[in-house]
């Protein structure tokens, strides 16, 4: 599940985000505010599922790994509640007319935080690999 958390916010980052910053700023808003919902919908599911599920893997095996990789992907919500989720408000209620340099910006910054959610991911990840590949 780290695996998949991690893939969405990579495709993310290099796909979605490049694309939607390549439009004007009224479309660029618009292609942002319809997917924001979906995405953040998925992205939060997985975040709990993961760190449930490092949590009983860390029960069955006592390998502290696990905690670390659950700790890892449990980052993501103080970053979003504290980082993201004013900029996720200030966008949502922005009319399409009235988006221009100051909602691109916004935009901009947010895919710049999200790239952090993209790397806890990647360490979260990592760390699960790495506790299913010891032998202890």
């Amino acid at each position: 599940m780290a695996a998949l958390f991690t893939g969405a916010a990579l495709y993310i980052l290099v796909a979605e985000q490049p694309a939607r910053l390549s439009l004007d700023a009224p479309a660029l808003l618009r292609q942002w505010q319809v997917s924001i919902g979906p995405a953040t919908r998925m992205q939060a599911s997985l975040v709990v599922l993961t760190a449930a599920a490092g949590f009983l893997s860390w029960r069955a095996t006592g390998r502290r790994l696990w905690l670390f990789g659950m700790a890892a992907i449990l980052a993501n919500l103080p970053l979003t509640l504290i980082a993201i989720a004013p900029i996720n408000s200030a966008l949502q209620a922005l009319p399409l007319d009235q988006a221009d340099t100051v909602s691109r910006a916004l935009i901009a910054r947010w895919g710049e935080l999200h790239s952090i959610r993209a790397g806890l991911g990647i360490l979260a990840t990592g760390l699960f690999a790495w506790a299913l590949s010891r032998r202890d």
